[in-house]
């Protein structure tokens, strides 16, 4: 599956994003999508994720109750609405598909190319 990322820019801190992932190739249905970022100097790390088979979605503490993941199937697009941004959060946000249910940066086989999400204070 190909992916291709897109969305990200300059706002400021307590404004929002939304980046969306376009896939091309397989269809969601057996797909876990998940949002990742590294921040520079740091390990890319684990955003957000959700799961077509059981519709199944969860995110790491950092971003809970501030970020939304959701999907549009019939589109192949994921997205990541981003509210209540803080300089904490820029980084390049990555999105990732694969088959198993995971958090682990590993576990992800197929990657769009990253958006940059600058968050001013």
């Amino acid at each position: 599956v190909q992916l291709q990322a897109s969305g990200g820019g300059v706002v400021q801190a307590g404004g929002s994003l939304r980046l969306s992932c376009a896939a091309s190739g397989r269809t969601f249905g057996d797909y876990v999508m998940g949002w990742f970022r590294q921040a520079a100097g740091k390990e890319r790390e684990f955003v957000a994720r959700i799961s077509w088979n059981g519709y199944k979605i969860s995110y790491s503490d950092s971003v809970k109750g501030r970020f939304t993941i959701s999907g549009n199937s019939a589109k192949n697009t994921v997205y990541l609405q981003m509210n209540s941004l803080k300089p904490e959060d820029t980084a390049v946000y990555y999105c990732a598909a694969d088959k198993m249910y995971s958090t682990r940066v590993a576990d992800f086989g197929s990657w769009g190319q990253g958006t940059l999400v600058t968050v001013s204070s």
